[in-house]
């Protein structure tokens, strides 16, 4: 199962949502497609198995991934500050990836029925999301 890790801005998210699904599933392995090079960095550093930078390789694996996780504003263009190009939320809404996305509250959104709960534990409902999958 090919698992991929979308995120943006520091890669806080996913450097979190790696290190749990890791700590989990050690011989899963895991991709880490950073919007920048910051984000990426962050991921691999938490133990992701492969690391790519940028809109094509948002593109490239968000076709032929099976799970994909990331912050909710990975399927909204223009989201994380810009990073999020209308190619990327495009490519991720049209996979046909079961996708996990992790809800946030900012950056010009409201996500109704979601609370203002702490990112930890959104970050954990969504691992134990792929723990059922697997």
């Amino acid at each position: 199962m090919k698992i991929t890790i979308i995120d943006g801005q520091g890669g806080k998210i996913g450097k979190t949502v790696i290190e749990q699904l890791k700590k989990a599933h050690p011989e899963q392995e895991v991709y880490a497609i950073g919007t920048n090079s910051i984000a990426t960095s962050a991921m691999l550093k938490a133990g992701a198995d492969y690391g790519a930078t940028g809109e094509n390789p948002c593109i490239v694996n968000a076709k032929n991934s099976d799970i994909i996780i990331g912050p909710v504003g990975i399927v909204f263009a223009d989201a994380l500050l810009g990073e999020i190009t209308p190619a990327i939320a495009a490519a991720i809404g049209s996979s046909p990836a079961y996708k996990i996305l992790i809800p946030t509250n900012r950056c010009n959104h409201y996500i109704c029925g979601c609370e203002n709960d702490n990112m930890s534990n959104y970050i954990r409902l969504a691992c134990e999301k792929v723990e059922s999958m697997l």
